[in-house]
């Protein structure tokens, strides 16, 4: 038996129903909220730091078959837990996991390790880039673009413009809400630079309204 398939969270149930209920009850929860349930996990993500990535990927896999959202975040935290440690190969293998059981609480905490790994590996970026960009599955092309979320100076404005500029039509609340994220997000290191973009295109309402929220000058 592996370190994962002994591995069990101790259920909440108070928080089960509200925590359901706030994903629009398409997960059944243990009802852990971050801190307890990192805290019950903390013991597997020190030990998975010692095992060959080969067993931490099969480990990823036995998590996401538990019916538990938070056995998901926990294949995720261990992922974070070893991104110094994970090759190309092993990046792109993860990229499953944004079209299994997903939803924006998962699809946003994998690109954090995918946002880690390229700035660890920036000669590596337009590669994993051209991982999710222009991929059929919405979830995949909302990772492209809030892959660089992270980046300040080492952003590349032309690979963000590419992911923005290939779904600027799409009607879809969680792209145009990743479109405005991802602007917002560059505003704080050049407002200029957001500022032209979004006069230069036709944004979404949503869209231009969430990427202007820290800019002056511009109407949202």
């Amino acid at each position: 038996m592996t370190i994962f398939e002994k591995f069990s969270l101790i259920e909440n149930p108070i928080n089960q129903t509200p925590m359901a209920k706030y994903m629009r009850n398409q997960f059944p929860f243990a009802g852990l909220k971050a801190p307890e349930r990192k805290q019950q996990s903390h013991d597997l993500i020190q030990a998975s730091k010692k095992l060959r990535i080969s067993e931490i990927l099969s480990g990823v896999t036995q998590l996401y078959q538990r019916p538990q959202r938070e056995y998901q975040y926990v294949a995720i935290d261990m992922c974070v837990a070893n991104v110094r440690r994970l090759s190309f190969a092993d990046i792109t293998h993860l990229t499953r996991y944004i079209t299994e059981k997903s939803w924006w609480d998962t699809v946003d905490t994998w690109r954090k390790v995918f946002g880690l790994y390229i700035m660890r590996h920036p000669e590596q970026k337009q590669a994993v880039f051209a991982l999710f960009y222009q991929n059929a599955n919405m979830w995949m092309r909302r990772v492209s673009i809030i892959l660089q979320l992270t980046e300040k100076e080492t952003l590349d404005t032309l690979l963000l413009t590419k992911a923005i500029e290939n779904d600027l039509n799409t009607d879809e609340f969680f792209i145009q809400k990743a479109i405005g994220w991802a602007l917002r997000n560059y505003s704080k290191m050049d407002p200029e630079w957001v500022k032209r973009f979004i006069q230069t295109h036709q944004l979404s309402k949503l869209a231009r309204h969430e990427g202007a929220k820290y800019l002056t000058g511009v109407s949202n």
